[in-house]
């Protein structure tokens, strides 16, 4: 079987050099080709490009797709992104409906309760794996893991077989950062994985570079799922939210998902932030759902309130690494869904936290005790004003329009990449303006003010 497939690679590489050669007389930069991967029910190869698949179930997995191509560095991908120069703003602009065809299917406009029978319980964990994403969906006739944690550790194998997990019907990668998709080959190699989804968005790392070999080297089926698909694992039904389209970008590429048991509703955005938010919103999906995970780690570039108003959860789950140097969750983020009202839950502070539904109603516990509170109230004196704003600098002070990398990380709550963010956003015409760097909230800028080395001076 080992030789077979060996076998079936090389000529499905002989094709993709033939294909690349027809193509270059016809376009002035050919499309990258890819080796298409093929279920052991259908060992048929081919070279093409995507075709969307209707409405594939677990039960009735789509037989070819092709993956995604790697171009290997040696690094692995950073886990976060710098913060806009701005604070995230989520403005929906009004769009003509989208028509429904055979290939793209939007979820009813009003909340409607999933027509499939529910039998038994679901449970979902939300998996304590640090600063990483892992999270299971296990009923009785689906077990879903969507993202496999950080590609540093070896906690979710563990974890799964701790929870009796021996098959997986679907294994989904929202994208390819290490801390979503790290121990996809763990996951493949311990357990029979029936599909794989990922969006098509290529990266250059290691981790994603191993992550496709493992899909390679399985039996797993593999697509690419857009948004407005609708799919049925089991008794749990699926909605896709995001992609529509790929930019080439992994967080704007994210696959974001709605996954109905009964009456009860869970949203999963990943790493998606407030633009794909927004593009979520103007396609018209249904997003309303009792349980929202926060994207991106709870960061601020991410839950707008547009997006929260619209999925109106009444629980907020985060997954995030106890005194993470991203400072995740945000502040603001946390000041958001607590002034909703929304009972907000971080595995940082919980652990693991377990959803565990009939369909109708559900119950939550957590590995551990804890208390997520809203950030304090800054307030600010005539004099500091005045000391912070631009020419206040002293002697003994540290200029951050013209401080050296090194010099920044003396300021409190600087490290490395926060120092880097503060050289690429300058200039900066007051300390408050240091909120636009990323982890950087209203109480973490408190305690910078407090410290009084931070200054702004002239950029020259």
């Amino acid at each position: 079987m080992r030789r077979n497939k060996i076998l079936l690679a090389l000529v499905c590489i002989a094709l993709s050099l033939s294909c690349v050669a027809c193509q270059a007389t016809q376009s002035p930069g050919p499309e990258p080709t890819n080796l298409s991967k093929t279920t052991a029910q259908n060992p048929v190869s081919t070279i093409s490009t995507k075709t969307p698949i209707l409405s594939p179930t677990s039960q009735n997995p789509p037989t070819t797709t092709s993956l995604p191509a790697t171009t290997v560095t040696t690094e692995p991908p950073a886990i976060s992104t710098p913060a806009p120069t701005s604070s995230p703003t989520c403005t929906v602009t009004t769009s003509e409906p989208v028509t429904p065809t055979a290939t793209t299917k939007i979820p009813p406009s009003t909340t409607a309760p999933s027509t499939t029978p529910v039998s038994e319980n679901m449970r979902v964990y939300f998996l304590d794996v640090g600063q990483a994403d892992a999270t299971l969906l296990k009923g009785p006739d689906f077990t879903i893991l969507i993202d496999a944690g950080d590609y540093t550790n070896n906690d979710v194998v563990p974890y799964l077989k701790d929870l009796g997990v021996t098959k997986i019907d679907l294994l989904i990668g929202t994208h390819a950062h290490a801390d979503h998709i790290g121990q996809f080959p763990q996951v493949i190699d311990n357990f029979e994985v029936g599909e794989v989804w990922l969006s098509g968005s290529e990266h250059t790392s290691r981790t994603f570079e191993r992550a496709i070999d493992a899909i390679l080297a399985s039996d797993a089926a593999y697509y690419e799922p857009r948004a407005g698909e609708e799919f049925n694992f089991g008794s749990l039904e699926i909605y896709v939210l995001h992609p529509e389209t790929l930019i080439g970008d992994p967080h704007e590429d994210c696959i974001s998902i709605k996954a109905v048991y009964g009456e009860v509703a869970f949203v999963f955005t990943g790493d998606a932030e407030a633009p794909q938010e927004q593009e979520m919103i103007a396609r018209g999906h249904e997003l309303e759902a009792q349980i929202l995970q926060l994207g991106h780690h709870g960061s601020s570039t991410s839950s707008c309130q547009p997006f929260l108003d619209a999925v109106n959860p009444e629980i907020a789950v985060y997954s995030a690494g106890e005194d993470n140097s991203y400072g995740h969750p945000h502040d603001e983020t946390i000041d958001k869904i607590l002034s909703m009202g929304i009972d907000l839950y971080g595995t940082d502070v919980h652990g693991s936290v377990i959803i565990e539904t009939d369909g109708s109603s559900y119950t939550i516990d957590t590995d551990k005790e804890g208390d997520i509170r809203a950030p304090p109230v800054i307030t600010t004196t005539t004099t500091t004003t005045t000391a912070v704003t631009l020419g206040g600098c002293e002697p003994g002070q540290i200029n951050i329009n013209t401080a050296s990398f090194e010099d920044l990380q003396k300021i409190i709550h600087i490290g490395p990449a926060r120092a880097q963010e503060i050289i690429n956003l300058r200039p900066f015409t007051s300390i408050h303006d240091l909120t636009r760097v990323d982890g950087i909230g209203p109480s973490r800028l408190e305690d910078i003010i407090e410290q009084g080395i931070a200054c702004v001076g002239d950029d020259k």
